[in-house]
């Protein structure tokens, strides 16, 4: 069985388009959504899921816990109740359901799926000029201290459960955006097979960014403490 792990706060303008683009897919998949209190109608939406759909659970936290917490308690939720293949992704409509089943499918022969937005030169196409710059020097940035090639800050990928053990994702400790790039490079260090796949990524159309200019200061400072502890001391 698979599991799509969505975690929401405040995305009700997107997770019914989003819910039914994925049931349009006809996966045999049950769809978790983590929920940090929202209070714009979202929580309703996913009880009216699951109440009319088996396959829709759901975890409400009473707070905003953080993006990469959120990862982790579905992640540890699947491994729990033993999916074989587990696949996250964003409620903001970012995130196109039609790489799916590909993702599912290209799982059968990796360990961890992720998407790459810089494979294709125009992916980001639509993105405010200022954003595409950042996210760029993201990119280059995270590549050369951690000495990898992988577009790892994205939250839409699909692990193999049967060959990715919990432990090696959970050592990736941060609770907020940099869980992300972490725990790739957690998994690129233990020598699991990553595949990446080239996708087109939308800007966001409808609702607003949860990332704020404090958790991209964040990020950076994480990212430089990272680099001197566990990148110099190896």
């Amino acid at each position: 069985m698979k599991l799509i792990i969505i975690p929401t706060l405040n995305e009700k303008k997107n997770i019914k388009k989003l819910f039914f683009q994925i049931k349009k897919l006809k996966i045999n998949t049950d769809i978790l959504f983590i929920d940090d209190n929202s209070i714009d109608g979202t929580r309703n939406d996913i009880i009216n899921f699951s109440k009319k759909y088996k396959n829709v659970k759901f975890i409400f936290r009473p707070k905003k816990l953080g993006i990469g917490s959120a990862h982790k308690v579905g992640l540890i939720y699947g491994y729990k109740n033993r999916y074989k293949k587990i696949l996250t992704m964003d409620a903001d409509g970012t995130h196109d359901p039609k790489y799916i089943k590909k993702m599912f499918k290209e799982s059968n022969n990796f360990h961890l799926v992720i998407t790459n937005r810089f494979i294709r030169s125009n992916s980001l196409y639509d993105w405010p000029l200022f954003r595409k710059i950042l996210t760029t020097i993201r990119f280059y940035l995270i590549n050369i201290l951690l000495n990898f090639n992988y577009d790892s800050s994205g939250a839409y990928r699909c692990y193999n459960v049967k060959k990715i053990k919990i432990n090696d994702i959970l050592l990736a400790k941060d609770l907020s955006y940099s869980f992300f790039w972490e725990s790739i490079y957690h998994l690129h260090k233990k020598k699991y097979l990553i595949k990446q796949i080239a996708v087109n990524l939308p800007f966001r159309k409808t609702g607003s960014s949860k990332m704020k200019l404090k958790d991209i200061i964040y990020s950076l400072f994480y990212l430089f403490f990272y680099f001197i502890k566990n990148i110099l001391s190896n």
